[in-house]
């Protein structure tokens, strides 16, 4: 069984000064913690995997091809492999719990 408390993992992360972490790797999927502060700017680039987050914390944009979305605590958001997306407009502290299928590749 894989498991971790999202609540420490990210204040550990906070501590060395992360903005990613993968703490839990399965065959099918991986998760991750995704931090960024607020007015800070994602510099991520498309994935190969499909892609689900889960916003735990905070308020920004997330920008998906042509097309643009708030995003607060409670927000699911599916993005497929390959579209460019990133989170613009980070007003709050952005926490995130992040979804990949197949596990993440870092490309």
């Amino acid at each position: 069984m894989g498991a971790f408390n999202f609540d420490k993992a990210a204040a550990e992360m906070r501590e060395r000064a992360e903005t990613w972490s993968e703490p839990l790797r399965a065959v099918s999927m991986s998760v991750g913690i995704y931090l960024l502060a607020a007015g800070s700017k994602d510099e991520q680039t498309p994935h190969r995997e499909d892609e689900t987050y889960y916003v735990v914390r905070g308020r920004a944009v997330l920008r998906i091809g042509s097309s643009t979305r708030a995003v607060a605590p409670g927000d699911c958001i599916f993005v497929a492999n390959g579209v460019t997306h990133r989170f613009e407009d980070i007003s709050e502290d952005l926490e995130v719990l992040v979804v990949f299928a197949p596990p993440y590749s870092g490309d």
